[in-house]
């Protein structure tokens, strides 16, 4: 039966009211033991670091100068599952607490391969992209079988009659999920950018279930919100602790997760304002993929240094930031312009992406302001370039080392 009253500091709150604690109390408890652990990390790096170091300072997309560990995947994966261990939940029903709980249980089960094999790469350096992103659609298929969590619609009428059939509905939602979970893990690549990217993405999800009266995938995106702010209080803006593969790969899954089940279980809230928060990092890996295959013929997995977040580094934050007193603070300023642009485009769909039209055009809006600025970072306004027409296939024989 749900609590129908509770004081507090002599005011007498209401149900609305009571979910609110429970959202702080699930935000503290993730954040908390997140933090715990991430602490832990680093205090214990000495016996570790052999195995969990991020040793390849050299290679092209890295920025870095000293040796880090990268196993803040385990603080978040400890910070979510303390939500269902130690939360106490209670100014929910008890129906809602159990229903929590196991949710928050399941997820975390079928999360397992994609944390596993990016966890294990963390340590080796010795799994490949393909396994991974296996591992990646394993999860997403037992997320859809343990909870449901396969798209019912896109909002798409063309696509919607087939998503009716439950194994295509299956594949989509699957593939949808390895692209949200792989694009955290691709613009993980300066201190705070893929944390904040997804505290943010997960606060506006949140918000828009909890808006339609969702308190169970309000609560999971509080879960994932306070894991991923505990880990980011010690690797921003100084960078003591990576999330790897194991941090991405988990936590772009829990946020991928949340946005599918906020479609499934809201049919008041459309596809296109889902993907118009999320619309950031699926322009940032489609876009990587289309110039890396089409344009330079190379692996698509292959890693480099023309992420628009890698551009900003360069063009804006090393020739604007002075880095003399603080090493640390160009690298810091790109999560400041990724979380600009996300908070930007987030509070836009919540207002205003309540209809298709209205969130398809921000989706589109958001894929012309990347291109726009990608094309200004690379024309040199604020630096050098020799060829940036081939960035879009204007000109032929792109090298990278010209950016």
């Amino acid at each position: 039966m749900a609590v129908q009253e509770i004081l507090y500091r002599g005011y007498q709150l209401t149900m609305s009211e009571m979910r609110d604690w429970a959202f702080l109390e699930t935000l503290l408890v993730a954040l908390l033991v997140s933090l715990a652990a991430c602490a832990i990390n680093i205090v214990t790096e000495r016996w570790h670091g052999r195995y969990s170091f991020d040793l390849d300072v050299r290679g092209i997309q890295k920025v870095h100068k000293n040796v880090v560990p990268r196993t803040g995947g385990i603080a978040l994966l400890s910070g979510v599952l303390a939500v269902a261990v130690f939360g106490n939940f209670a100014y929910l029903s008890v129906s809602l607490q159990a229903e929590t709980r196991i949710v928050i249980l399941k997820l975390l089960l079928a999360a397992i391969p994609a944390f596993g094999a990016g966890i294990i790469e963390d340590l080796t350096k010795k799994v490949s992209v393909r396994t991974r992103l296996c591992s990646i659609f394993a999860s997403a298929v037992l997320a859809a079988w343990l909870l449901g969590a396969h798209l019912p619609r896109l909002d798409i009428w063309i696509l919607d009659g087939a998503l009716a059939w439950i194994p295509i509905s299956v594949a989509i939602t699957a593939f949808a999920v390895v692209g949200v979970t792989n694009s955290i893990n691709i613009i993980d690549g300066f201190n705070g950018v893929a944390g904040a990217t997804v505290a943010i993405a997960l606060a506006g999800t949140g918000y828009l279930a909890w808006r339609g009266g969702d308190a169970l995938v309000a609560q999971l995106a509080f879960a994932g919100i306070g894991a991923t702010i505990g880990f980011l209080l010690l690797n921003y803006p100084t960078g003591r602790l990576f999330m790897g593969d194991g941090g991405a790969y988990f936590i772009g899954f829990w946020a991928a997760e949340v946005a599918v089940l906020t479609i499934v279980r809201n049919p008041g809230i459309n596809a296109w304002q889902v993907l118009a928060i999320y619309a950031y990092p699926v322009i940032e890996v489609l876009f990587s993929m289309y110039r890396r295959k089409i344009l330079h013929n190379t692996l698509v997995g292959a890693p480099d240094r023309l992420h628009l977040h890698s551009l900003f580094y360069r063009r804006v934050a090393c020739q604007r930031i002075s880095a003399k007193k603080y090493p640390w603070s160009r690298n810091a300023g790109v999560a400041c312009f990724v979380a600009a642009w996300l908070t930007t485009a987030t509070i836009t769909a919540v207002l205003v992406g309540n209809t298709i039209p209205g969130a398809v055009s921000l989706v589109l809006a958001q894929v012309l302001i990347y291109v726009a600025v990608y094309m200004r970072l690379v024309r040199g306004h604020w630096g050098r370039c020799r060829n940036p027409a081939v960035i879009l296939g204007l000109r032929p024989q792109y090298r990278s080392r010209s950016i």
